[in-house]
């Protein structure tokens, strides 16, 4: 099952609207047993990894285990279910990590195998599981996509010092962080980190450029330039920008020509894009895990809607030793300091200490 979480977690932002998947089939005499095949659901969501593993596996299959990170399918879409697959191959034991919540599955998966006389076992490694899947339940339960803060502070909590942009991680954990954008859908700023910077918000590692997710843009009143980076190469990694009924006619006109897509969205009665309802579009196109890294100001915005799933807190050890903007504004500190989360996972990635708090399940 370990082998299988990590296989999962390949895909993670390269399968939805699905959830990323890993299976893995075991086989042979009692006390010899090996891996026959193992399969992730492919990119775009389809075929599942099921199907991978069960093709790669071939008559091989028969009277063997397979190890699944998420109930298999047991409904008809562009497909068979997985599980009318899983009970053709002769598999004779699932052993899951976790029931699906999708109603479409939500047990049904399960409860074929076994009625067709295949040993089921569920839950292990069922807590680990759960957080890989975070985005694709959020998706299903609460109709918006899983939340994941990126903040990087100084060691003495600042963002930013009294002029704007400071340069915080080392090379080691900015490798790190790129690859973390790989793992998401979409990456998510509001329009003053665009006015401010004009990221890339792409993954920058070898081999990896097809990787970057969509780009998300916060912007109201639609101040974004249709000559900004994200704009410019949105023929490459496509570029959303969401937009509040304020924005004119033209300035959208404007982007949409430059290669952008924008949306309109409700906003706020001061204004602001309405976060709750921009999260539900989100998840109505069938994003599952978005990663905010629009700084301070729209991470405390999304704790102050309870709409923060995991926060990442990179901690440099350089320190900016006078007054600037602290990285931790007071909702997300209050968030993050409630019987809600808990800190899920603390590494030092080169000089760089990463904090990852998490909600409870």
């Amino acid at each position: 099952m370990r082998l299988a979480l990590a296989l999962g977690r390949r895909h993670l932002g390269q399968a939805w609207p699905n959830p990323s998947v890993g299976a893995v089939l075991v086989g042979g005499p009692p006390g010899a047993e090996r891996i026959l095949a193992q399969g992730v659901t492919q990119a775009g969501g389809r075929p599942h990894a099921e199907r991978v593993a069960l093709a790669a596996a071939g008559e091989a299959a028969r009277g063997a285990t397979l190890y699944v990170t998420l109930e298999p399918c047991s409904h008809h879409g562009r497909t068979s279910p997985c599980a009318d697959a899983t009970i053709a191959a002769g598999v004779a034991r699932v052993v899951s990590a976790m029931d699906d919540p999708d109603p479409r599955v939500a047990g049904r998966g399960h409860a074929r195998l076994a009625e067709a006389g295949i040993a089921v076992s569920v839950g292990l490694m069922g807590g680990e599981a759960a957080r890989d899947q975070r985005g694709h339940v959020s998706r299903i339960t609460r109709g918006r996509p899983a939340v994941f803060l990126k903040l990087a502070r100084t060691a003495d909590g600042y963002a930013a010092g009294g002029e704007g942009r400071l340069m915080i991680s080392g090379p080691r954990a900015n490798a790190e962080i790129h690859l973390q954008r790989a793992h998401c859908d979409a990456i998510m700023v509001g329009v003053g980190t665009v006015l401010a910077d004009d990221p890339q918000l792409t993954v920058r590692l070898p081999g990896m450029a097809a990787r970057s997710p969509l780009r998300i843009v916060l912007d109201p009143c639609l101040r974004t330039p249709p000559t900004a980076g994200l704009v410019r190469t949105s023929a490459a990694v496509p570029t959303l920008i969401l937009a509040g009924p304020q924005g004119s006619t033209e300035a959208a006109d404007a982007l949409g020509a430059a290669g952008a897509e924008v949306q309109r969205v409700p906003v706020t009665a001061d204004g602001r894009i309405d976060l709750p309802a921009a999260l539900r579009y989100l998840g109505a196109r069938g994003l599952t895990r978005v990663c905010s890294e629009g700084g301070p100001t729209l991470a405390d915005a999304l704790a102050r809607d309870d709409l923060v799933d995991e926060c990442l807190l990179v901690t440099g050890d350089c320190v900016l030793g006078q007054p600037g903007l602290p990285a931790v504004g007071p909702h997300l500190a209050a968030r993050l300091a409630s019987a809600d989360f808990a800190v899920a996972e603390e590494v030092r990635v080169g000089t760089d200490l990463f904090t990852c708090h998490a909600r409870s399940p």
